[in-house]
């Protein structure tokens, strides 16, 4: 309900007010008016009778009727009281402009936490400070003094813009009009000493009026609320595309396990990301190309992408691009290629079609190509290459004509690269085909828009399908391998027959027991890595070499570690070909756990070829994981070596992540590296187990 009144309001109270519209307490009065807001707009300024056509009051109580929302445009020394006064006033939401809080350190912090205690005492929610608050173009609710406002309001559509930077937020206001984007909401948080972007995202998803969300994020408070938010927007089919800047280091300096280095909290947030089916732009031009193709076209069905051109080397330059962006780009039926080139036989009928200048003379050969496309090739998505000639004196119009025809009732995105001025562009858009100037940025919001059609297929993780490993409480002290793969056997993961010994002596005993050759390793609670330390010892073939190397280790780690608690040297055979991976889970500190798997041994921190996702995961989603990696075609078996039993090592995924969450209080980090995958079955021939407290 305080949000509802923040976006809603039916009364405003400015308290700060200027009769001034280009100051900071004159704008919104100014906007407000502009936009032709229904509620009572209450100025407050107790050196006023009148602001801007409108009575002006002393003070919040003197207003007549009741205030839902309040504006504070005055110094933050003064904003507690206010905050008071307003409480008192029943109002139930603020719009705090000022600052001077929380960025500023110690007084700041002083500040926030009078400001904090005064709302919560009245149950007042808070959007900022330093924020520039919001614009609701339902109801025409401005309690902003951006200058994106200023020269007209952007056009009225589906499209929500949130950002937690005012200045940028603004950027983003300003390029949304001039990009022709329908807005319906846009929100900058600022501090988020109360409301977030989270809860902002979640109040758009279930707006009515709101079907496409582009987000600026500096920073995740509330991850609980994001997870939530984003579930929603992929049950709702809608189209969220986020700006995450500050990649932070957290993690990545945490160097006792390689998942340690290689899930820092911009994978956990990506890991977000991917599973909730959002899409990450990287510059503010890729989301807004996402917003503006995901506001004007219907919904992809496919990701089979169908080319037409006028130009050879267009239509090379877009097929290059779809591989990249993992669209299929299927050559048209046979029969409908023979049709084509018996119609115009200068053109080039596979995929790209491309009708060549011929058009020129024949025009008809457009609608003709395009109504090819659409009814014999099976496209799901279409790109189309016409250059200049969509603003052509002589062309232009028959153009419009004939692809607005030719896509009406297809149902299918529709991607035009061409050049024109706002008014032939606007008539496209109108028709609901998109218009870009760069071939590949028409082709990557395609594809983004089949990348959405996939995410709104996905559903949850079904709890149901997951294994029940019972329950399994880690120590939350420093364990060696010996004891972490015991924990990996009770968890349902494989490891190789092995001895945990003493002495040299009893390492040749062990050895003999098990069949040569072996490996042998240190075993030490404090040495995370033991090939740095001189700790492993791999084909050792008879007594003698067993000897020779536990002598050799265990003078090497004492001078190498001297520190270390040794427990002895673990022995077990060498384990035959197959594959290495990583698997492991690490708990960020804003997402929880998460759950990585990736191509292991000596390669992880080479080529990170890794995948990562929020805990717990199915093993359906863990083989999904290992298919999308870089090198999944190792695991498919390559040069004749034989495929992996990926099976074994998504159980072996799931189960560690289920691990993962049961531990998720007390435990940093559970490595297995590697786990070697073979033709049946796979193995954890290493284990590491951090806690919290020892991390």
């Amino acid at each position: 309900m305080a949000l509802k009144a923040l976006f809603e309001p039916r009364s405003v109270a400015i308290i700060g007010a200027s009769s001034n519209p280009a100051r900071i307490g004159g704008r919104p009065i100014a906007y407000y008016l502009a936009a032709g807001f229904k509620g009572a707009i209450y100025p407050v300024n107790p050196n006023r009778e009148e602001i801007q056509g409108l009575k002006a009051y002393p003070d919040m109580a003197s207003i007549p009727g009741s205030v839902d929302l309040a504006i504070l445009a005055i110094s933050a020394n003064g904003v507690a009281d206010a905050v008071k006064e307003c409480g008192k006033k029943g109002v139930k939401s603020i719009v705090l402009f000022s600052a001077g809080f929380s960025e500023l350190g110690d007084e700041g912090d002083q500040l926030q936490a009078d400001v904090d205690q005064a709302a919560k005492q009245y149950g007042i929610r808070i959007l900022g400070p330093n924020c520039l608050g919001l614009y609701n173009a339902d109801n025409g609710n401005c309690p902003t003094f951006t200058s994106g406002l200023e020269g007209g309001f952007p056009n009225k559509g589906r499209v929500g813009l949130i950002t937690q930077s005012g200045a940028y937020g603004t950027h983003l206001l300003t390029m949304a009009k001039s990009r022709r984007l329908g807005v319906s909401k846009w929100i900058s948080t600022g501090n988020e000493g109360d409301i977030t972007v989270a809860e902002c995202l979640e109040y758009l998803i279930d707006s009515d009026t709101v079907d496409v969300i582009g987000c600026y994020m500096e920073g995740v408070k509330k991850p609980e609320t994001l997870i939530r938010a984003l579930k929603k927007a992929r049950a709702a089919g809608k189209a969220i595309s986020i700006m995450k800047v500050g990649v932070s280091d957290v993690g990545s300096e945490a160097v006792q396990s390689h998942t340690a280095s290689l899930t820092g909290s911009d994978a956990s947030f990506q890991a977000l990301i991917d599973q909730y089916g959002a899409q990450r732009a990287q510059t503010t031009e890729q989301m807004f190309d996402v917003l503006y193709a995901a506001s004007l076209s219907p919904r992809a069905q496919g990701n089979k992408l169908g080319i037409l051109t006028v130009s050879g080397g267009a239509g090379v330059l877009m097929a290059d691009a779809a591989e990249t962006q993992n669209l299929a780009v299927p050559a048209m039926p046979k029969q409908a290629q023979v049709k084509l080139v018996q119609r115009n036989p200068l053109c080039a009928p596979r995929n790209p079609v491309d009708i060549t200048a011929n058009a020129l003379n024949d025009f008809a050969l457009v609608g003709e190509s395009l109504a090819a496309m659409c009814n014999e090739g099976g496209y799901d998505l279409l790109v189309a290459f016409f250059t200049s000639l969509i603003a052509s004196p002589v062309h232009g119009e028959k153009l419009l004509a004939t692809l607005s025809e030719g896509i009406k009732a297809q149902g299918k995105p529709f991607a035009l690269i061409g050049q024109g001025p706002d008014e032939v562009l606007k008539k496209y858009e109108a028709a609901g085909i998109m218009v870009f100037e760069d071939p590949s940025r028409a082709v990557a919001a395609l594809a983004a828009l089949a990348r959405f059609n996939t995410a709104f297929q996905q559903v949850d993780t079904d709890l149901v399908d997951l294994p029940n490993i019972g329950t399994i409480n880690l120590p939350s002290e420093k364990i060696g391998e010996a004891d972490a793969k015991q924990y990996m056997i009770r968890t349902g993961i494989s490891v190789p027959a092995e001895e945990l010994v003493k002495q040299p002596a009893d390492a040749v005993k062990a050895a003999n027991r098990l069949g040569y050759p072996v490996v042998m390793k240190i075993v030490s609670p404090d040495i995370a890595h033991k090939s740095e330390a001189g700790g492993v010892a791999l084909n050792l073939a008879n007594e003698n070499e067993v000897q020779a190397a536990a002598d050799l280790m265990l003078h090497t780690v004492a001078q190498r570690e001297p520190t270390a608690r040794i427990e002895g040297l673990l022995i077990s055979p060498m384990i035959g070909n197959g594959v290495d991976l990583i698997v492991g889970s690490q708990c960020d500190p804003i997402m929880g756990p998460i759950i990585m798997v990736g191509l292991g041994g000596i390669y992880t921190e080479i080529l990170k070829d890794v995948k990562v996702a929020l805990a717990p995961v199915t093993a359906k989603q863990a083989l999904a994981m290992l298919q999308s990696l870089r090198g999944a075609a190792l695991l498919a078996g390559v040069r004749g070596q034989a495929a992996v039993d990926v099976n074994a090592v998504a159980d072996a995924v799931c189960r560690l992540s289920v691990l993962a969450v049961q531990n998720a209080d007390t435990i940093e980090s559970i490595e297995i590296n590697p786990l070697r995958a073979m033709e049946k079955g796979a193995l954890a021939l290493d284990a590491l187990i951090i806690a919290k407290q020892t991390a």
